[in-house]
């Protein structure tokens, strides 16, 4: 049984896998293309952002390679050393990526919202589940095991949730982005189509973790059952 539950991962990993290679390949070959404009993603980001009305949020440079990332708590773009001083295809999709996040935070975006307020049931789950699956996998013999065992899958569910919301979420921030960057004449028709292949690259990293979670979740259920 758990050789076979062990297999039943392996398309997620190799799709996993494909994701990472796939980001970093499309990002790095369109980070050598240069945008007409020749504006770098910071000042590309505050030129969305104040065409979007959004006021309160400010733009930091971050070390490290795609580390781009939206902070609600603080209403703060940051983005990365490849991302912030360029003025590539590249660095101004992802930047726009980062503004369409700060916009669905600014208009309380559903999925967004509902997302946020999954994550602290989320924090927990990520912290207590592996534990207490292991727990009760050793354990399942006894009453107490297969409660853990059943906790740690409920807690886990809650994970998989998390990574499921996090798509729409996601692929809105892309849709968004694309969008703005032809809106405001910062791309033209022909070179938006290379920075929406680099944020649908990306995205397809969230859709492995996604897949991943479901799989790791459906594994989890058939151990449950095997040892009833």
């Amino acid at each position: 049984m758990i050789d076979a539950t062990i297999i039943l991962l392996l398309p997620a990993l190799l799709l996993s896998l494909y994701a990472q290679h796939k980001v970093g390949a499309t990002f790095q070959k369109y980070a050598q293309v240069a945008s007409q404009k020749g504006m770098t993603g910071a000042e590309v980001a505050a030129q969305l952002l104040a065409a979007s009305g959004v006021r309160d949020v400010k733009i930091q440079a971050v070390k490290g390679q795609l580390t781009d990332h939206y902070d609600p708590r603080d209403k703060v773009v940051r983005l990365s050393e490849a991302v912030h001083s360029q003025r590539s295809l590249a660095a101004l999709g992802v930047a726009a990526h980062e503004v369409g996040h700060a916009i669905q935070h600014s208009e309380d975006y559903g999925p967004l919202a509902f997302r946020t307020g999954l994550f602290p049931v989320v924090n927990l789950g990520s912290t207590l589940s592996m534990p207490l699956l292991m727990i009760g996998l050793l354990m399942s013999a006894s009453g107490f095991g297969m409660w853990m065992l059943y906790a740690g899958i409920l807690l886990f569910s809650f994970v998989v949730l998390f990574q499921l919301v996090t798509l729409p979420v996601e692929f809105n921030a892309s849709s968004r982005a694309i969008a703005l960057l032809q809106e405001q004449r910062i791309l033209s028709e022909s070179e938006a189509e290379p920075a929406k292949k680099v944020l649908d690259a990306a995205a397809l990293t969230y859709v492995a973790a996604a897949v991943m979670s479901l799989l790791q979740l459906l594994r989890f259920i058939m151990l449950a059952r095997g040892r009833r």
